[in-house]
């Protein structure tokens, strides 16, 4: 209580908040050019991977500052545990957006399937979701209820993507395609859950921001 007092009166570090929504940002176009690399009419998948790799590098760049700024700033708009765990998930859902991309190119996965394009929708809704999150930092009190239901719509969509990967590993086993064509798919098809995973973290620091604020 001490603490969240005296923060109230000091002067605040809004860059966090405002690194917050350039990082969201960077997650939803990585999305937006996954999406568009697995279109069933990609003309030119490499220069749609190589956007994904050059989003998730200027990403990067964003979460130094944060790192930076955290390092430097005296007081913060919340506790710095919270902004580094915010500022990890964030970056941790690009990381994860690139490494479909990577693995893609790895194991030569060309052809995307509607499991893929499933799980990779379900990124952008929740991208989307975390982008309009993030501006409603600035008044973390005043905009409490919103963030919960946005909050809870992330979630739900981590779940409904644990499932898509469930019957997509359940439709890859039976297809009993060779070793390396096997766990190529596999990786491709974890790893986009795993960018919902992220995109729920930062959902769930966030819900844990508005507890300590409300």
């Amino acid at each position: 209580m001490f603490m969240r007092v005296f923060r109230s009166l000091m002067p605040r570090e809004e860059r966090f908040v405002e690194n917050f929504i350039a990082h969201s940002g960077f997650i939803v176009a990585a999305a937006d050019a996954l999406a568009a690399m697995m279109a069933p009419d990609q003309t030119d998948r490499p220069a749609r991977g190589r956007e994904v790799c050059e989003i998730e590098s200027a990403a990067d760049g964003i979460g130094r500052q944060t790192l930076i700024a955290l390092h430097r700033a005296f007081i913060t708009p919340f506790d710095r545990s919270d902004i580094l765990s915010l500022s990890n998930a964030l970056d941790d859902a690009v990381d994860h957006v690139e490494e479909v991309v990577l693995h893609a190119a790895l194991y030569k996965v060309n052809d995307f399937d509607g499991h893929m394009r499933l799980i990779t929708g379900q990124i952008q809704q929740s991208a989307r979701l975390v982008a309009e999150m993030m501006p409603l930092l600035h008044d973390i009190s005043g905009n409490a209820e919103r963030i919960r239901s946005m909050c809870e719509a992330v979630s739900r969509i981590e779940g409904d993507a644990d499932e898509a990967l469930r019957d997509a590993l359940s439709d890859l086993i039976e297809q009993h395609p060779d070793t390396i064509t096997f766990f190529g798919r596999k990786d491709v098809y974890e790893l986009l859950e795993a960018a919902t995973d992220s995109l729920d973290d930062v959902a769930d620091v966030v819900e844990g921001l508005v507890l300590d604020f409300v």
